[in-house]
């Protein structure tokens, strides 16, 4: 793998996140081709980064920006720097990376569908998935690039996803997570400008600022899996003006959090049982409380459940006398007294009203009516992309720890082209070293790596590997 430990595998391995590094003078001038000036003003790369870089720490800590990073690139060893850049070396070093075939993701070309203004997000998008169709052309039964969709609007979604599958012919996508948008653009007059400049972040299917579903549904009409890979660095709680390794520790994990959390609770896997997700480079740990935590919170906050907490099943006359035989002198007393009756220990509204909320039960769109429910709703539709060297890919299988014994969906994703890879053709024994140690067996990792993958992806279209390397091994997989 490469070397004897490939060998003891009888399955080929699917990564489901691999990176590209984008040269990016050679990615500007072709999109300027193809979209013209707004489609390379939307191709930044990393460059809105560099700014912040450039700052320091003092300057950072006084405008209290996170630090961004540096020296994110493998750069000594050229070979694999070069391989990131340039499919046909990729292509050639596959068999000696142990890679079957790899679902490759941009690295500075997710900044297409960030751009505020809606012109240049939109062109930059359709240039960049065009210049990727092309780069990976020649390599399509080895390496398929996603296309990159802004999520600004369903309509402008729903447009990107149609051009990259029927006019470019794209098998993957990449959704643009988590969007940022004005606060003040829904308020008026001083309260706009009271709040100019404040921003909240729309996850989708949760108090969303559109309706999603057209999405969901062209994702299933158009074959193709949805994938997330949102980050959350530089927000609220990472955002050490010093410490780069303090705001990246589980930003991934945060904002897939969100996302996925949002999907479930705003009833998308009721809606639209047939639709698979990915979360990428987050690991599953998250996951696997997230999942465990849906089911106790549903346990506690279900609409029966929360009978246990209506004050209107309090029994005022028991409360008074209770604290009239075990209480201080005088509590009774102002029991009693009308206006005291609410027992809350700070804020008497917090407890007692509603507020207008007409839905009480948080798991309304969801549809639940017994927790079994939720594991049924949640394991087969989520999948989570992990790094290889990550020992918490192993809370995937644990099935004596996860709810309902289940085994969440656990991808390979080896992240080449990225800091964390400084040697490529060591990913397959870092993710084996988990068998060897005893994390994860040698079944857990056939799924990890072939079986989950396989899965996932021709979820919604079958055909995904169709005159790929991997064809024959996929087709014949019962589980697909």
């Amino acid at each position: 793998m490469p070397g004897p430990a490939r060998c003891k595998l009888d399955h080929p391995i699917i990564d489901s996140d691999a990176h590209w590094l984008e040269f990016g003078p050679l990615v500007q001038q072709r999109i300027r081709e193809i979209g013209g000036e707004k489609a390379a003003a939307g191709f930044t790369g990393v460059g809105e980064i560099v700014p912040i870089q450039e700052m320091g720490p003092d300057q950072r800590a006084h405008e209290r920006v996170g630090h961004p990073g540096f020296w994110m690139l493998p750069m000594r060893n050229t070979r694999d720097r070069a391989t990131a850049m340039l499919p046909n070396l990729l292509a050639e070093r596959m068999d000696e990376l142990g890679l079957d075939f790899c679902v490759m993701y941009p690295t500075g070309g997710t900044s297409t569908a960030r751009h505020a203004d809606p012109e240049i997000h939109r062109a930059a998008t359709r240039a960049f998935n065009t210049f990727s169709a092309e780069y990976f052309a020649d390599h399509a039964d080895r390496l398929t690039p996603v296309a990159v969709i802004p999520m600004h609007t369903p309509d402008e979604a729903i447009a990107e996803l149609t051009y990259a599958r029927n006019v470019l012919g794209l098998k993957a996508c990449l959704l643009n997570g988590m969007i940022a948008r004005d606060v003040s653009a829904a308020l008026d007059g001083d309260q706009a400008a009271n709040r100019l400049g404040s921003v909240w972040y729309d996850v989708f299917d949760i108090d969303s600022a559109y309706d999603y579903d057209p999405v969901w549904q062209a994702c299933i009409e158009l074959c193709m899996s949805p994938t997330f890979h949102a980050g959350g660095r530089g927000y609220a709680l990472r955002r050490s003006p010093t410490n780069f390794t303090y705001n990246h520790i589980g930003h991934f994990a945060s904002t897939a959090e969100a996302i996925c959390k949002a999907m479930f609770m705003g009833g998308v896997t009721r809606r639209f049982p047939e639709l698979r997700m990915a979360f990428l480079e987050g690991g599953t740990a998250w996951a696997a409380q997230l999942y465990a935590d849906l089911i106790e919170h549903w346990e506690k906050r279900n609409r029966a459940a929360l009978d246990w907490n209506d004050p209107a099943n309090l029994d005022r006359e028991l409360m008074v006398e209770l604290a009239g035989s075990y209480g201080p002198a005088g509590m009774a007393d102002m029991m009693a007294d009308g206006d005291n009756m609410l027992f809350a220990a700070l804020n008497p509204s917090a407890s007692t009203s509603v507020a207008g909320q007409t839905e009480l039960d948080d798991y309304g769109a969801c549809g639940i009516e017994a927790e079994e429910e939720i594991a049924e709703l949640f394991v087969p539709n989520f999948y989570f992309g992990c790094e290889a060297d990550d020992r918490m890919n192993a809370t995937a299988f644990n099935t004596k720890a996860n709810p309902f014994g289940a085994r969440l969906n656990a991808l390979f994703s080896s992240d080449i082209g990225h800091f964390d890879v400084i040697h490529m053709d060591r990913v397959l024994p870092h993710a084996w070293g988990l068998v060897t140690d005893e994390v994860m067996s040698r079944a857990d990792f056939r799924e990890f790596t072939f079986a989950n993958p396989a899965r996932f992806w021709t979820a919604a279209n079958p055909e995904l590997f169709a005159g790929t390397r991997v064809e024959t091994a996929v087709a014949q997989f019962s589980g697909c």
